[in-house]
């Protein structure tokens, strides 16, 4: 076994050796016929009759990590005392902290920034409320909201086990954006409970960030809190992933020479996010949406206890298609994959027009593979970032609420939306824009400010700034 080049995740196993029974030759061995680079050897402690030495080893995945753990179970003398890799390690007490901006020094800073000085800035915010825009962090800091019912591909995993996704949320808020962001996971399932919590919440936030809320409940917490509250609210699973889908369709069709409000799309997942991408993409103009989930084509005369999947029968399919996946995608120009693994056989994008577009979004396994898919399909894309073309709402959210608080916006317009899915696709240059590359790469600096530039200029469009346009442009 070989590990595969360019390969550099690294695990270290904590190692407790019996001195009159232990061969670290052995050790060695077994690590090396496991297929893994020993890179540092640490002696932790040693006494008379046992030696604890770290070993940091070079490994590939989870499933290399468990093949060399079981190889070293197998040695006289030797006891597994720990596994950590880097991405444990990074994790350590967290990924994020506050810091203070300005340091206090003296006794005259500290009246400042607390007692008494800080009672005349209270009562000015007290007098009119719209200061706590300018005088508090409410200006620059975003809630990300989760119960953790509907984490990444994990499913309902729980609050505290929702925390890791939801602080790396906040660290790409502020790496790119410069956006503070704070996560806040809740021991609740109620609709009502949640509803009622953040709202409680708000006065400390100048935006709400939805996330990983399962599907139906995350429509009407969503709903509830934008008519409720006077701050925007975003469910990201919903809308960031629907923007940076029409983003890369924009592009897509572009490259086909396709118009499409002309395509049939073939969307298979009726849930929170293929709703919004259904909504997205209507908004964009397309007229024959087919949405598929496990009973097949979803029909006017179907029977639907779920009201978004009635709101979707009465609203898509104006054909009304019936059946399978395999049958309604035939001639379909774009497949939209928001559902689970391997849903999607070639023998069904075989059917698909010429030029098909297939955009297989499941994570961490889509719905057909590109190495299945390339024999029929002109432009592929996926979740993953290990393949090209990744639809990833990192390309939407940072710069989104960028502008969002940056004018004071109380809320997200479908008009904001489209904005930001043009600004991503504008980012790829004619010259650039080929089968490979039909989005920009979530670390091109550029994507957030003009999806920022974008957002501002349809919330005046809108009437939704709250903010001076000259005050916005002066502090650019």
């Amino acid at each position: 076994m070989s590990i595969p080049s360019g390969v550099n995740t690294s695990i270290i196993l904590r190692l407790e050796l019996d001195k009159e029974l232990a061969s670290f030759g052995n050790i060695a061995t077994a690590i090396s016929d496991a297929g893994g680079d020993i890179i540092a050897i640490d002696v932790v402690r040693t006494d008379k009759n046992t030696t604890v030495r770290d070993i940091t080893i070079n490994v590939y995945d989870n499933k290399h990590t468990e093949l060399i753990t079981a190889a070293i179970h197998t040695l006289a003398g030797v006891k597994v005392v720990h596994v950590s890799d880097q991405t444990f390690l990074l994790h350590l007490g967290g990924k994020i902290e506050t810091s203070p901006k300005y340091p206090i020094k003296n006794r005259d800073d500290l009246s400042r920034v607390y007692t008494p000085g800080v009672a005349k800035v209270c009562m000015a915010i007290h007098e009119k409320p719209s200061l706590a825009h300018t005088l508090t962090i409410k200006r620059n800091t975003v809630a990300v909201v989760s119960d953790g019912t509907a984490v990444l591909g994990l499913g309902n995993i729980g609050p505290e086990a929702a925390m890791p996704v939801m602080e790396g949320k906040a660290m790409l808020f502020k790496q790119l954006a410069g956006v503070d962001a704070f996560p806040i996971c809740l021991a609740t399932h109620d609709t009502d409970e949640i509803v009622n919590i953040v709202k409680a919440l708000s006065p400390t936030f100048g935006g709400i960030n939805l996330e990983d809320i399962s599907a139906p409940r995350c429509f009407e917490i969503e709903q509830r809190l934008i008519e409720e509250l006077d701050i925007p609210v975003f469910h990201d699973d919903q809308h960031g992933t629907a923007v940076v889908l029409l983003a890369g369709l924009y592009n897509a069709v572009k490259l086909v020479n396709k118009r499409l409000e002309d395509c049939k799309v073939v969307l298979c997942g009726v849930g929170a996010a293929g709703t919004a991408c259904t909504k997205m993409l209507m908004a964009a103009g397309v007229k024959n949406i087919i949405g598929v989930d496990r009973q097949g084509a979803i029909t006017r005369d179907g029977v639907y206890d779920n009201p978004f999947w009635r709101w979707y029968a009465e609203s898509t399919n104006p054909e009304q298609i019936r059946g399978s996946l395999s049958e309604v995608i035939e001639g379909a120009d774009i497949f939209i994959g928001v559902s689970g693994p391997g849903l999607l056989k070639k023998e069904d994008v075989a059917k698909m027009a010429k030029d098909a577009i297939v955009f297989a979004m499941a994570n961490p396994t889509p719905e057909i593979l590109p190495e299945e898919a390339e024999p029929h399909v002109r432009v592929m894309a996926t979740g993953r970032s290990d393949y090209p073309n990744q639809i990833n709402n990192v390309l939407c959210f940072p710069g989104l609420f960028r502008g969002l608080l940056d004018c004071r916006a109380s809320r997200v317009t479908e008009n904001m939306k489209l904005a930001a899915a043009k600004a991503i696709a504008s980012v790829v240059g004619e010259d650039e824009l080929n089968e490979y590359y039909i989005i920009p790469s979530v670390f091109n600096q550029s994507v957030a400010e003009k999806v920022r530039e974008a957002v501002i200029q349809a919330a005046y469009e809108d009437g939704v700034a709250r903010r001076r346009r000259e005050k916005v442009q002066a502090s650019q």
